[in-house]
């Protein structure tokens, strides 16, 4: 499915306090909060530009604040500028985000009525210690019931996660992690926590009371959280930061794994495991192997610069390795044949990496 997401940001519009981690003129970009008329129907115009029937979905999205904090009359008026795309059937709903502890009932039948159909939870960690320490200002029970009763009310849910925040560790995560698959969202976006210019994390890194992740810890637990979710079939929609022109300038990302393509590096990262896993149930006196996964698979299988294959080589000196496509494979899949047929095995990588 071809999905169409036109954001729009209320830059912490409805927010009730400021998390430690958050600049939002940076994460964001330096938007106008108001989101005047003109520029909501040129931001959307610009993206439907060349017919609406290239998207089999199409939705506005209002991110970047607590949507549902809003005052009733403010909620309003910005759902008004979508209706008449809604009315055109040039859009076909509404999305946005918000925190846990501002939804309720009478709130959720509101926003259906004016289109709202997917709602994402900032809910970032599950563990009422980091969310203190965090400065969320809720704790995880008020996730667990913004959860149920999204479901109960009918809409897609999202959940937002971030790994690395302060009181962080990788047994915390992981817990979290399984807890939210067992709210089964329907999607999930998982980002490492960066320290960001203006920040009261700022303030604590310079004082040296936080430490963030470095990129292999954060590659290495988001690779951890993705397999899971993989495996339970919650579709992980981002992973890592949106990079904008503001975090592209040097001063206002101060330390933290930013990545231009960090969803890249942890597949990277499940594909190499994986095929670890699968050299070592190879004959000793193997002499050449061939690996094979789908067409869209194959360079995250090499890596970066074939920094896979590199490691793979490594493994075993001498070995002749060789990588290449099979159209019928599904992906997240790799096949394994050693030289005259003699050992072949297909595994997804759920599968490979589960059987430790």
């Amino acid at each position: 499915m071809k999905h169409l997401i036109i954001p729009l940001f209320i830059m912490n519009r409805g927010c009730p306090n400021r998390c430690v981690f958050c600049n939002e003129r940076i994460t964001a970009g330096d938007f106008d909060a108001a989101v005047e008329a003109p520029v909501f129907r040129h931001t959307v115009d610009r993206h439907l530009a060349g017919g609406r029937g290239r998207f089999d979905r199409v939705q506005v999205a209002f991110y970047g604040g607590n949507f549902t904090g809003l005052d009733r009359c403010d909620q309003q008026e910005l759902l008004d500028l979508v209706q008449p795309y809604l009315e055109r059937e040039e859009v076909d709903s509404i999305r946005l985000s918000t925190r846990p502890d501002h939804i309720d009932e009478q709130g959720l039948r509101f926003l259906k009525t004016r289109g709202v159909r997917t709602i994402e939870i900032g809910a970032q960690s599950m563990n009422d210690s980091v969310l203190k320490l965090s400065g969320r200002g809720h704790d995880a029970n008020a996730v667990r019931q913004a959860s149920h009763l999204l479901k109960q009310e009918g809409f897609e849910t999202g959940i937002h996660l971030m790994a690395g925040l302060p009181g962080d560790n990788e047994e915390r995560f992981l817990a979290g992690v399984d807890e939210i698959i067992g709210l089964a969202p329907d999607t999930v976006r998982i980002h490492p926590t960066i320290v960001l210019r203006g920040t009261i994390l700022e303030n604590w890194y310079s004082e040296g009371r936080y430490r963030p992740l470095t990129l292999d810890e954060a590659v290495d637990l988001c690779a951890a959280a993705l397999l899971r979710f993989k495996t339970a079939g919650i579709p992980v929609i981002r992973l890592g930061l949106h990079i904008t022109d503001e975090m592209r300038q040097s001063s206002n990302v101060v330390a933290g794994p930013l990545h231009p393509a960090f969803r890249s590096l942890v597949e990277e990262k499940l594909f190499l495991d994986a095929s670890l896993r699968l050299l070592k149930k190879i004959p000793a006196d193997a002499a050449e192997v061939q690996f094979f996964t789908a067409p869209r698979d194959l360079s995250l299988f090499k890596g970066t610069r074939k920094r896979n294959m590199e490691k793979l080589a490594k493994t075993r000196p001498g070995l002749r390795i060789n990588a290449g496509v099979d159209p019928l494979l599904p992906r997240d899949t790799v096949k394994i044949t050693v030289e005259g047929g003699r050992h072949e095995q297909v595994c997804g990588l759920s599968e490979i990496l589960r059987a430790k």
